[in-house]
């Protein structure tokens, strides 16, 4: 009987957790969905604009390569990156770090021409 009675008290205070806190576990998962902040042009608080170094691992994004319907259009410049989605690649003196990846990516990038930006 303890047995039982130790089975169903479990059960509810689980069951009323996740009761309690419905909106909070829709909103996590609904985060994922939209990694970019457009109108900000950040990520993870992160200005996506800027000196760039890759990286192999412990980067602050993880990126992944796109031909279409990217999560932003980036524009690699040689010097001065001051709008959304420019990048200047460099190996000391970064704004931010990224780790390319073929899937699971924070968000993902389609390189550009023009029009660079969150899309």
């Amino acid at each position: 009987m303890k047995k039982l009675f130790s089975f169903l008290f479990v059960w509810l205070v689980g069951f009323s957790v996740y009761a309690a806190e419905p909106d909070s576990l829709l909103l996590a998962s609904n985060s994922s969905s939209e990694p970019i902040d457009k109108e900000h042009c950040t990520c993870k608080g992160i200005p996506l604009y800027g000196k760039v170094r890759v990286v192999d691992c412990f980067a602050d994004f993880k990126v992944e390569v796109v031909s279409c319907f990217a999560d932003l259009n980036v524009k690699i410049v040689d010097v001065g990156p001051s709008s959304c989605g420019q990048w200047e690649f460099v190996s000391i003196g970064e704004d931010f770090t990224v780790e390319f990846v073929s899937c699971f990516g924070d968000f993902t990038i389609e390189y550009v021409d023009i029009s660079s930006g969150a899309r």
